[in-house]
């Protein structure tokens, strides 16, 4: 794994202030899973009553982690939970022993806190195809039972980081009935990043109360339209795994408030854009609209279509305003297309439309725009009402310097 010592020049300026989740604890420890001195292992732990929703990787190759999360979503919530993370190895293409790495892991988590083990979720992110070396964080498990701390949260988001220049965090509270409701989230990713997941390690916590199968509902179509509609290279992960938590613990009913479903909104949509702009070599921000394709599902296509493309992104990175690339994007996508129906515009700068540049386009003012870090791209089909929009990044050396020796 790379070692990156310069931090995103996308990043927020600091790590935000996140509230106590009431029903939360956190804390993280050394375990030297792939790296001596370096946080890489956190255990959070939920009180009973807990409700765990969670979406994962559609990979076919997904690890044993993810496995083993996804048949125990939807569990008795009645004894809590507990979730247990490490980077430095995926523990995927593992086989059996992979399997045999989670049961230990969850098992002895399961001893060492008290919850059972139908409770006790994990996963890992870090080196594909390595055997996990489990014993190391058995070995800390103690610890970080006994070190739970509900203000432990940032130390958490820093110990489940990769290749990740900095930890991802974000947080919304709202007001129900006279109280207040708390939303709190920290995020992994930076490389492996396409729909379907990411290479992304997702925790969201709340004290608000929702049953189950409404989180779990909630949380997936409101995935759909953040996580699932970023990508850094197309590339998907073994080892996307989202969950989100709710507690219960302030007594409010959030199920049917509106404000609480559009604060979780927020604040994945939030920690989604971190993901991209901490994407591996990044230096610019990308949002792409999509309008007018001929459904929703086609202008995800498009959308996605241009923000994969090498040649866009290396274009974007280069500061070209290069709208030919955009055009081949959207003919090779294989969603509904007409040449002579086409608006493109970068930011407020008309670029071409009906199939043929603006008359009015000045290859300068495109060219200014490109020069900075949150770039606009606007594409209308004419062909309908469906309408998509996706983030990425774009492509630089850094991300061939990352990459080209992850595993030394």
């Amino acid at each position: 794994m790379a070692k990156i010592t310069k931090v995103s020049p996308l990043a927020p300026a600091a790590f935000p202030e996140l509230p106590v989740i009431a029903g939360a604890s956190f804390a993280s420890a050394e375990a030297g899973v792939r790296y001596k001195n370096r946080t890489d292992v956190m255990l959070a732990l939920l009180a009973p009553g807990t409700a765990v929703a969670g979406v994962f990787t559609r990979s076919a190759t997904r690890s044993a982690p993810v496995l083993d999360c996804q048949a125990k979503i939807g569990g008795d919530a009645s004894a809590g939970a507990a979730i247990l993370v490490n980077s430095g190895n995926s523990n995927a293409f593992t086989g059996h022993r992979g399997q045999l790495s989670v049961k230990e892991l969850t098992e002895e988590t399961a001893r060492v806190t008290g919850v059972p083990v139908s409770r006790v979720f994990t996963a890992s992110t870090g080196v594909i195809g390595e055997p996990m070396p489990h014993e190391r964080i058995v070995a800390k498990l103690d610890e970080l039972n006994t070190a739970q701390d509900p203000e432990k949260i940032r130390d958490a988001a820093r110990a489940i980081m990769t290749t990740d220049t900095f930890p991802k965090g974000s947080a919304r509270t709202v007001e129900i009935g006279g109280k207040t409701v708390s939303i709190a989230g920290i995020a992994k990713g930076s490389g492996m990043i396409a729909p379907d997941m990411a290479t992304m390690l997702v925790y969201i916590f709340t004290d608000g109360k929702v049953e189950q199968a409404r989180l779990q509902t909630e949380l997936a179509a409101i995935c759909d339209k953040t996580f699932n509609c970023i990508t850094v290279d197309s590339d998907t992960s073994t080892s996307d795994s989202l969950m989100l938590c709710a507690t219960g613990a302030s007594g409010v009913d959030a199920t049917d408030a509106e404000a609480f479903w559009e604060a979780l909104y927020e604040v994945m949509l939030d920690l989604a854009h971190q993901v991209v702009k901490d994407g591996e070599g990044a230096t610019k921000f990308v949002e792409i609209q999509i309008t007018g394709a001929a459904s929703d599902a086609d202008a995800k296509v498009h959308g996605m279509a241009i923000a994969n493309s090498p040649l866009v992104k290396t274009a974007i990175a280069g500061q070209d305003p290069n709208w030919g690339r955009i055009v081949m994007a959207i003919g090779k996508s294989g969603a509904a297309a007409e040449r002579d129906r086409l608006t493109i515009h970068f930011g407020d700068i008309l670029v071409a439309q009906h199939g043929w540049v603006s008359p009015d386009y000045k290859e300068a003012d495109a060219a200014e725009h490109m020069k900075q870090q949150d770039l606009l791209i606007r594409v209308d089909l004419g062909l309908g009402t469906g309408a998509c929009t996706v983030w990425t990044c774009d492509l630089t050396h850094g991300y061939i310097d990352i990459n080209a020796d992850y595993r030394s």
